[in-house]
């Protein structure tokens, strides 16, 4: 069942507008996946710091993303949100959950507005960092993507030097296709803004955790 919904995704992709950009030639990789992955632990906020370009996902900063577990579910309510290039506070709503194809770090990503894919945790110590791995293939082509989050916003922190080797060591090599998430704590009038609890297209954004990096 999860293959053959991956698979539907990236005909879809495909079929969609001709090929995009990030559908190229290849297989994915067979990474590892967090051993006796926990789901529980893994719970909580989580900030994007590296990322591979999404054109299905809308944020380019800021990015942050709450997992609430759930028993009965057996998975995550997911709420993601950041700012757009056009400086919209944005926000997204979803599940990602294991299936029974696959080992628990092994999850399916399950948004209303985004093609279904893999969530792959290849490795985490669920107090600083998380290395995860997206990939779909099929008849000889892949759409690849990985993704750092650390439990601080900070780009400078040690998530993103830890799975850049995770990766290497998985081969695959994100080292020229990755960028940095920006978190503009030099931008005043964002920080102000947040900081005050003004509307951000239209919402009230005045957590101070979070704003006091400017996001």
């Amino acid at each position: 069942m999860f293959s053959t919904l991956v698979a539907a995704t990236l005909v879809a992709l495909v079929s969609a507008d001709g090929i995009p950009d990030f559908v190229v030639p290849g297989k994915c990789a067979k990474v590892a996946n967090q051993d006796k992955f926990d789901l529980r632990k893994y719970s909580g906020r989580w900030y994007q710091t590296q990322i591979i370009d999404n054109a299905y996902q809308p944020f380019t900063r800021c990015i942050h993303s709450n997992y609430d577990y759930s028993d009965s579910d057996y998975g995550f309510k997911v709420t993601t949100a950041g700012f757009s290039p056009s400086n919209e506070y944005l926000r997204m709503q979803g599940k990602i959950y294991p299936t029974k194809d696959f080992p628990a770090a092994h999850m399916l990503i399950d948004f209303p507005t985004v093609f279904a894919a893999p969530y792959e945790v290849v490795e985490t110590d669920y107090d600083s960092y998380s290395c995860v791995y997206s990939c779909i293939e099929m008849s000889g082509y892949k759409a690849e993507f990985g993704f750092v989050f650390s439990r601080t916003p900070q780009t400078s922190g040690p998530a993103n030097d830890k799975c850049a080797s995770v990766f290497r060591k998985n081969g695959v090599d994100f080292a020229y296709s990755m960028t940095d998430v920006v978190t503009p704590r030099e931008s005043t009038t964002v920080l102000l803004l947040l900081a005050k609890g003004h509307l951000v297209s239209g919402r009230v954004v005045a957590r101070w955790t979070w704003d006091k990096y400017g996001c």
